[in-house]
């Protein structure tokens, strides 16, 4: 869309940015208050220096994005953002590791660079509400995202809103304990948790102990799972068995309709989807077994558009 248009626009319509945070790259779109993503650009994540220099540059980037297509300040809702780590619901961000941050107050350092009104949150918690918001949850008031890349996240919607929790740490699908004998510890310090199977650094951890190096990524295991390569079928229904004990485990206190599976592991579509839903069928209470499954809709924007929903409900408060 042009910038000539896009302030033709801006007399009736108002804008508004989401921001996602990760620890490689952050996404930052303009969209229209209806929901609509008008520009996106990516960023390389600087890291470097505890990442004292990451708000900046997205500031930066902003301000760019305005110029670029004719917008004032005036005409912008603000910012929602979206943090790789436990967020407060007034925007204490309480450490992220793949950032090098420590506690400090995202939303008000944010106001302060650019100007404009700042709301943030777990960026697991956005992606969820971006499914619900424009994405594979519409229209459900009970739904649990689950991220599967990297790491193992999660974000829950209960009748319509997000689960913090008293220490902003609802969501941490990742941390369930599911296997008790484990004698390796998990990167948050604990035993056994579930991001230690079935995230891609647990996968690539299984073919290492069954003497498996030509795995370099989870895309490699499941694409050699779905043309029937016995080890890593064995790799791939170990995470999905995990994964639906501890998934199990999430309907009995949150009980949703549907289970949103997202993140690069996602990828793998249908196969990966069936051999979750099967697991989750062998552990769910009964009365939650028939929850849906399906994969996320928006991939990497799911953060944005999430960051932009929770800027317009705090708007309407």
């Amino acid at each position: 869309m042009s910038a000539n248009k896009l302030e033709g626009s801006a007399v009736e319509n108002k804008f508004a940015f989401g921001v996602d945070i990760g620890g490689t790259t952050i996404e930052i779109g303009l969209f229209s208050q209806e929901g609509k993503i008008l520009s996106q650009m990516v960023l390389p994540t600087n890291t470097t220096e505890n990442g004292q220099w990451i708000l900046g540059d997205i500031s930066a980037q902003i301000q760019k994005m305005l110029q670029e297509n004719g917008l004032s300040k005036s005409t912008v809702l603000g910012i929602g953002m979206g943090v790789p780590g436990p967020v407060t619901e007034d925007g204490l961000v309480k450490g992220c590791v793949n950032l090098g941050w420590d506690y400090f107050n995202v939303k008000e350092e944010m106001e302060n660079l650019t100007g404009l009104t700042v709301v943030a949150d777990n960026d697991a918690n956005l992606a969820a509400l971006g499914e619900a918001w424009q994405g594979a949850a519409q229209g459900c008031r009970n739904c649990v995202f689950v991220t599967l890349g990297t790491a193992v996240g999660g974000g829950v919607i209960v009748d319509g809103k997000l689960l913090h929790g008293a220490f902003a740490s609802a969501g941490e699908i990742g941390h369930i304990l599911v296997e008790p004998d484990e004698k390796e510890a998990c990167t948050c310090g604990n035993y056994g948790c579930l991001e230690q199977y079935a995230s891609t650094k647990g996968l690539l951890r299984m073919a290492q102990k069954m003497g498996i190096t030509r795995f370099h990524e989870a895309k490699e295991i499941y694409d050699n799972a779905k043309q029937g390569y016995g080890p890593a079928l064995e790799m791939t229904w170990k995470a999905a068995d995990y994964l639906g004990r501890g998934l199990s485990a999430v309907a009995c206190v949150v009980d949703p309709e549907i289970f949103i599976l997202g993140g690069g592991i996602s990828h793998a579509g249908t196969f990966l989807l069936e051999e979750v839903q099967d697991a989750y069928q062998r552990y769910a209470f009964h009365a939650s077994r028939d929850a849906k499954f399906a994969l996320a809709m928006l991939g990497n924007q799911a953060g944005m558009y999430g960051g932009v929903k929770k800027l317009l409900d705090e708007l309407q408060k």
